[in-house]
């Protein structure tokens, strides 16, 4: 086969004998792969800065049966300032784990990649508070995902007044009335409520683009949390590294 030539961000990092790494690189066009870096943990390997772990390069391939070999590799972004702040990184390794989960080899990964990489801009150069970041996170999977909720009206009894109310159960929104017959839903502030429809229909390049209260960003941190954990069936959450 040809070499391949792609961009793409290292999701996972393990060593494969003394000198060389087995690498999950997740690119926009060839999904989800499987990579060994040949002598990349040598100190003067020049694939050493494009195998790390968060490194978003170019990179050129040769798949040999079911595995790609590096043939060098060009980095454009290792997300220094994560590296160095555990807080982002306990965030970025939530997330990163999420990624792997939700992507398969050979996939079309483009859209995912597209948030991934702007969640970990976002991290990385803002100062915004990571609760904010993840929840926003979620919720644009979610939609990315096939599972966005139903916002335009309630769920049960088509209305559009008095959306109030968060049903886990029945995936979106509900009103004040029928909110009070579901003990799965959550109710929601007018800040919450907005902050749920600004992730989901946000242009992709400005989804962390808003602002909410310290309140309003509590209910949506719980809704994002279990309704993301519901439909992927599995708990996801922040913990610590060290």
């Amino acid at each position: 086969m040809k070499s391949v030539k792609t961009t793409g961000i290292v999701i996972t990092e393990n060593s494969l004998g003394d000198s060389d790494k087995i690498l999950t690189i997740l690119t926009p066009n060839i999904g989800k792969i499987t990579c060994v870096a040949k002598g990349a943990k040598r100190p003067k390997s020049l694939l050493m800065a494009g195998s790390q772990l968060l490194c978003f390069g170019e990179y050129i391939l040769h798949k040999t049966n079911d595995m790609y070999n590096i043939q060098s590799c060009e980095p454009i972004e290792i997300f220094y300032n994560i590296r160095v702040d555990l807080d982002k990184l306990n965030y970025v390794s939530c997330i990163t784990k999420i990624i792997s989960d939700v992507t398969t080899e050979n996939q079309n990964n483009y859209n995912i990649l597209k948030l991934y990489l702007n969640t970990l801009y976002m991290i990385s150069e803002s100062d915004k508070n990571l609760d904010f970041i993840i929840s926003v996170f979620k919720m644009r999977l979610l939609k990315t995902l096939g599972y966005s909720p139903n916002i335009d009206e309630c769920v049960n009894c088509k209305t559009k007044e008095e959306l109030n109310e968060f049903s886990i159960k029945d995936n979106g929104f509900k009103c004040q009335n029928c909110g009070k017959q579901d003990k799965s839903s959550i109710q929601m502030s007018e800040g919450c409520k907005y902050a749920i429809i600004y992730s989901l229909k946000a242009d992709a390049k400005k989804i962390f683009s808003f602002t909410i209260t310290n309140q309003a960003l509590k209910e949506f941190e719980l809704i994002s949390r279990i309704y993301f954990n519901e439909k992927l069936e599995k708990e996801y959450k922040v913990e610590k590294i060290l």
